[in-house]
């Protein structure tokens, strides 16, 4: 039986929070007993040298207490952060389900990009987006990944594939909370693209020098210090020496301290850089690698997630064993750095114990492999949370959209108002008019944000959705800009040539603009509609155009069966406005405007 997920994260935070307070009661016990061994300790350090009363090795006692206790209680420390990260974990997810997760998670806005045909428009990114809504992910990597997939559509391949894989994961909360919990100390110390470079990048000392320098230099060194040892032992007369010999010697360890000090002079700064790129490294993989090795103990049955767990493995090793050696390795002596490879040789080179003949850690693929778990989990807390929520089918021709009581998921199931929808096939535009507030702009970010989700491998809104794969291209949030001298008008007509560009791309174009050509007067807007319009369906594009001039509906009769009208109505009652929300069909044939005035106290 499917657990209900309030109840399910509500037990779930009552145990952490349990756990919580039973810890912290041993944290205050434990540090009342290290203060307790601090104070026997000095009470003996007393005793011992002031009174004479007992050896001071007594002191030896209370010194070992005090390192156990401690001991024991930075792990416990560790442990009740682990617990408290639980606790936020629920805590966030509850408040997804109460509508209170606005603001709480991570916004995403640095995703956001102005050149986006559709990001800004549908609310992907920023506080209370799409991104927010979804994104449980705690590393960078996890959340680039589900950013990349909400603005990018995967074909239905990668998206059904996704599709078994967030099936599998919804209900394994206890591997979305583990992988959320381990992973939220990487989440500021990774640099996912830096570690990438890193794991790939040929050794920086292999391309120094050649091998055979660094054998002169080493045998010119240890022929200095054994002319220093003649020297000495002749000084100490061990040795029959002439001054002659002995001070060819001297000479000899003089010109190999001079010219390897030279060498490693010279050398110091590829050396340094080397050192420190291994040892960041070291720390930045080492912050990663409670999420490898949790996803390596993990077995899965839908093929991308066993193939993910597959990834993680070089060379027949798992990361587990491979973070091992590495941790072993780092501290080595810098001598096995500057060991060399005859420059010709392309074999992965030992730098720092790294690599080696055999093995090189693929941190790029460790990567991937991390960040596409993280983005899968989030999808499935989202189709956790939302059963209701089906996963859309794709059609095999296009281009096509039918949606039945489809819905915006940022809405409260309790206040969202849903409305059915199809087109494709005969019919390739909807001119939705209405009165102002009254859902137009709504309809338009319902379908595209459901649209990106279903191309995500999400689930949507709906009670059934099925579509061809498409690209999109939004005007619905377009604004001026003072510092680049461009106006609202200008700014939406390079919006309108970016959609039309977009109808050159492999995939037909589901395009949503709001007010169309708002910025210009009703004569040069129709003409400019009109033509946009037909431009737009004889590229093969589909989609819908919402307005408020009555003269743009017309454009759907010029069309005959390729468009047709739907409108948002309101009601006005005891000079009251009230709106469904519901999509009907046909031409509004009213206005609210005036009334809208009036009631924020305009004399009209």
């Amino acid at each position: 039986m499917t657990p209900d997920p309030r109840t399910l994260y509500t037990e779930r935070l009552g145990e952490r929070r349990a756990e919580i307070a039973h810890q912290e009661q041993h944290h205050r016990m434990l540090g009342h007993g290290k203060l307790a061994m601090a104070a026997c300790g000095i009470a003996l350090v007393w005793l011992a040298l002031a009174q004479g009363a007992f050896s001071i090795l007594w002191v030896l006692i209370p010194i070992a207490g005090f390192v156990l206790l401690l001991v024991v209680h930075e792990k416990l420390l560790k442990q009740l952060e682990l617990r408290r990260r639980a606790a936020r974990f629920f805590e966030k997810a509850l408040a997804r389900l109460d509508g209170n997760w606005a603001g709480t998670g991570e916004a995403g806005d640095r995703y956001n990009e102005a050149a986006h045909p559709y990001a800004a428009d549908l609310d992907l990114f920023g506080k209370g987006s799409v991104f927010e809504l979804l994104c449980t992910a705690r590393t960078r990597i996890g959340e680039d990944r589900l950013a990349q997939w909400l603005k990018s559509p995967a074909t239905p391949e990668v998206v059904r594939a996704r599709h078994g894989a967030v099936d599998e994961l919804r209900h394994r909360v206890d591997l979305r909370e583990e992988l959320a919990i381990v992973a939220e100390e990487a989440r500021s110390g990774v640099d996912p693209a830096h570690l990438a470079h890193w794991g790939e990048a040929p050794a920086a000392a292999r391309q120094a020098a050649s091998r055979l320098r660094v054998r002169l230099h080493t045998v010119l060194g240890l022929a200095g210090f054994a002319a220093l040892w003649i020297h000495l032992l002749r000084a100490a007369n061990l040795v029959a020496l002439t001054d002659g010999l002995d001070a060819l010697a001297s000479d000899l360890f003089l010109v190999a301290l001079v010219v390897n000090g030279w060498f490693l002079y010279r050398q110091s700064g590829i050396l340094g850089a080397a050192v420190s790129a291994v040892e960041e490294a070291a720390h930045e993989l080492g912050l990663l690698s409670e999420v490898l090795v949790r996803m390596e103990r993990e077995q899965f049955l839908c093929p991308l997630l066993a193939g993910l767990r597959a990834s993680l493995d070089a060379e027949g090793e798992p990361p587990s064993r491979q973070l091992a050696r590495l941790k072993r390795r780092v501290p080595v002596r810098v001598g096995r750095l500057v060991e060399q490879r005859p420059d010709h040789d392309d074999r992965p080179v030992d730098e720092c114990g790294v690599r080696n003949h055999n093995r090189r850690i693929k941190v790029g693929r460790w990567l991937n492999a991390a960040g596409d778990m993280e983005a899968l989990c989030s999808l499935a807390s989202h189709a956790f949370e939302h059963p209701a929520d089906p996963f859309p089918e794709f059609a095999s021709e296009g281009p096509w959209i039918d949606a039945e009581a489809i819905g915006h998921p940022l809405l409260a199931e309790d206040k969202v108002v849903r409305n059915d929808i199809q087109i494709g096939g005969a019919l390739r535009v909807i001119v939705v008019s209405g009165s102002n507030m009254s859902g137009k702009s709504t309809m338009l970010r319902t379908l595209g944000v459901n649209a990106v989700l279903a191309q995500a491998g999400a689930p949507v809104r709906a009670r059934r959705m099925k579509l061809s794969p498409l690209a999109l291209g939004a005007s619905i949030r377009v604004t001026d800009s003072l510092q680049s001298g461009v106006s609202r008008f200008y700014a939406e007509i390079l919006r309108l040539r970016q959609i039309l560009d977009e109808t050159a791309g492999p995939l037909p174009v589901l395009f949503l603009i709001d007010e169309f050509l708002h910025g210009t007067n009703s004569h040069d807007r129709r003409i400019g509609a009109g033509a946009l319009v037909r431009g737009l369906v004889q590229r093969g594009a589909i989609g819908l155009i919402t307005t408020h001039d009555l003269a743009l509906a017309d454009i759907a009769e010029e069309l005959a069966e390729r468009a047709a009208n739907v409108h948002f109505e309101d009601q006005i009652a005891d000079g009251k406005i009230s709106f469904d929300y519901h999509m009907r069909p046909g031409v509004v044939r009213k206005s609210n405007a005036i009334e809208l005035m009036r009631q924020v106290g305009l004399e009209i």
